[in-house]
């Protein structure tokens, strides 16, 4: 909510701008940016004391190659209380934001999308003297039109989601599927979630929803949660700034006891909670494959975080795992029944189910079948390959569990978004070290098929 100064700051340093952001900043839409930059700075929320902005710097000079960003708040009273996509710190009233190793390289035309929450006292004045590399930024630039409801985007045009019966329905009361993609880890795969990366993936992937992946283990989110939390708050911004929905995923792999992660877990989801209850685009996946684990722990975990969450946010959806990597059970040789017979004590809830198609075939898609008239489901990861995420495309079996999710309006996300060195990404290796992400060049046989399913129209009732 506080991220005005901060994702201001960021974006400034990563081109190097000079100018004022303040009241007037928070107030007005003008931003001063260096004359080889353009800045779009968007304040996206403030409150008695603190604020929220994004800021994204666009090089229109020479190819930049590491960055800083340098300015300063004109009351040492402000406070940068937390910034994400670049490394902040502050001393008295100057602020530094230096370029993170996956954005440090901006070539002309490129873009960093920054953000930060700030607090304050009394008034809250611009900064000035913002400089990238220690050249003073000059010139201005008109903050964008913010996105509006009835803009024809998913968020546009649904609103806010809720569960209705066994379907997810917008806000006409009408079931609705959503068509998406999921991130890889954000710790090792960041360089591929970009200003460019997400405006294709919104306008020409024309994807509903964005999956944001936060392993919690494998020197992921415990290892750097105030870091990580920032990360994830600034993907969901950019998610809401396209139009698309936000799943929030906590990556909990290994172990595969969610309860593990119980007090991380709810650590987590009350700031997030907190910090987006007001925004239509967020939903939250509070555990991404229980395994080696019964179906009442896992349930027995999700009775203590979803509490969390409705504290704060009182009318998200929110999806839990289910046994057998989220399989509901048909991975450990059970079925759906289970979760039916003894469903989670909340509301406004749904039930993860994944597959991989070359794994996961006509007994797990009888098992969804089944489960969808009794049980709200969401295919929140599925890969078009093993369940290593390896080997060869299945086109039939994919083909196959496409058909049936869109015959059911269940909503599902592809894994994934990345130019990951396996068979599963979306990309081809090294595509997220250059700007393009639709063309038929840069996407694999598995991108290319998901590409080609997720950019059909989609037809969300509004009446």
């Amino acid at each position: 909510m506080k991220r005005l100064l901060a994702l201001l700051a960021a974006c400034v340093t990563a081109l190097g701008l000079t100018g004022l952001l303040g009241p007037q900043a928070v107030a007005g839409p003008r931003a001063v940016a260096a004359a080889g930059c353009r800045v779009d700075y968007t304040v996206t929320s403030q409150w008695q004391g603190g604020f929220q902005a994004g800021v994204k710097i666009t090089n229109l000079g020479a190819p930049v190659s590491g960055w800083t960003l340098t300015f300063a708040l004109p009351d040492a009273s402000q406070k940068i209380v937390q910034g994400w996509n670049a490394t902040w710190s502050q001393s008295g009233s100057a602020v530094t934001a230096t370029a993170l190793d996956w954005n440090r390289t901006l070539a002309t035309g490129a873009a960093a999308d920054l953000g930060f929450t700030g607090s304050f006292t009394g008034a809250n004045p611009k900064p000035t003297a913002f400089a990238l590399n220690g050249v003073a930024c000059t010139g201005s630039v008109e903050e964008p039109p913010p996105t509006t409801p009835g803009d024809g985007t998913p968020v546009g045009v649904n609103g806010r989601l809720h569960v209705c019966g066994v379907h997810l329905c917008n806000q006409y009361d009408r079931p609705v599927q959503l068509r998406g993609m999921s991130t890889h880890g954000i710790q090792w795969f960041s360089k591929c979630y970009n200003t460019a990366s997400l405006d294709a993936l919104a306008k020409d992937w024309k994807s509903d929803l964005l999956r944001i992946a936060m392993y919690v283990q494998e020197d992921g989110y415990e290892t750097d949660p105030a870091g990580f939390t920032g990360r994830v708050n600034g993907l969901v911004d950019m998610a809401e700034a396209r139009g698309m929905y936000a799943v929030i995923d906590f990556h909990t792999l290994t172990p595969g006891d969610p309860n593990y992660n119980l007090d991380r877990a709810k650590t987590f989801f009350a700031s997030l909670a907190a910090r987006n209850a007001g925004k239509k685009n967020v939903i939250y996946e509070i555990a991404n494959e229980p395994n080696g684990v019964s179906w009442t722990a896992v349930k027995s975990y999700a009775e203590q975080v979803i509490p969390v969450i409705r504290a704060a946010d009182p009318d998200a959806v929110i999806i839990v795992g289910t046994r057998g990597w989220s399989s509901l059970g048909v991975s450990d040789g059970s079925n759906e029944s289970e979760v039916v017979n003894n469903p989670v004590n909340a509301t406004n809830i749904m039930y993860a189910f994944h597959f991989y198609a070359a794994s996961h075939k006509d007994a797990y898609r009888a098992a969804v079948s089944r489960a969808a008239s009794q049980l709200p489901l969401f295919v929140s990861e599925f890969g078009t390959v093993s369940a290593t995420g390896g080997g060869t495309l299945d086109r039939a079996s994919t083909t196959a569990w496409l058909d049936l999710l869109d015959q059911l309006k269940i909503s599902y996300a592809n894994w994934t978004y990345s130019d990951a060195p396996e068979s599963s990404a979306a990309f081809r290796p090294g595509t997220c070290d250059g700007g393009d992400y639709s063309s038929s060049g840069v996407l694999t046989e598995s991108g290319t098929l998901l590409k080609s399913r997720i950019s059909t129209p989609d037809s969300f009732p509004t009446n």
